[in-house]
């Protein structure tokens, strides 16, 4: 292959990844511990940051379900999971959160 055709190839991948990786990922979350749930955050496994609290400030009682969105996803499906509840506990877990479509917290 010449050096103009690898690098088209080269484009042509970029070209077809680019629009994956602006993909967000919904799933529902439900809450079935005792505690209301005051922040949660997700991070793609192997990274060593959390996102941005995705409640944004709102709480989720025990017992509720909500549908959330990881924006920009990038095709991830596996995630880090950090869950702050109001009785100071958090948790840490990984979860594929593509397969199931949802997360529940027991």
């Amino acid at each position: 292959m010449t050096r103009f055709g690898m690098v088209c190839v080269a484009l042509g991948a970029v070209a077809v990844a680019g629009p994956a990786l602006a993909d967000d990922l919904s799933f529902t979350l439900s809450n079935n511990s005792g505690a209301e749930l005051t922040e949660f955050y997700t991070s793609p496994v192997g990274v060593d940051s959390w996102g941005e609290n995705i409640l944004g400030g709102q709480v989720m009682a025990a017992g509720a379900s909500g549908q959330v969105t990881i924006t920009d996803s990038g095709g991830v499906c596996d995630w880090d999971i950090r869950m702050v509840f109001s009785d100071g506990d958090a948790l840490e877990e990984q979860g594929n959160l593509c397969d199931t479509g949802s997360y529940t917290i027991n």
